[in-house]
């Protein structure tokens, strides 16, 4: 399977919890990057709703930034 790379920005807290889960996972040699594919790959092969959840995750990540204003 060949890999596409691609750069995403993510909020502050994210970042801090992807570097704890790199910290924890130190004894393996991950990565940031492999980090993150390993969520996304538990995410997408999981039996949730893959579009309902995204939605719904984007739906309050526009609605918390607008009443931020």
């Amino acid at each position: 399977m060949a890999e596409e790379r691609f750069g995403v920005a993510v909020d502050e807290e994210i970042e801090r919890e992807v570097d704890e889960l790199v910290a924890e996972c130190d004894d393996l040699g991950a990565s940031r990057s492999e980090i993150v594919e390993a969520i996304l790959t538990a995410f997408v092969k999981s039996e949730t709703n893959h579009v309902e959840r995204v939605r719904e995750i984007i739906i309050r990540n526009v609605r918390a930034l607008s009443n931020r204003f």
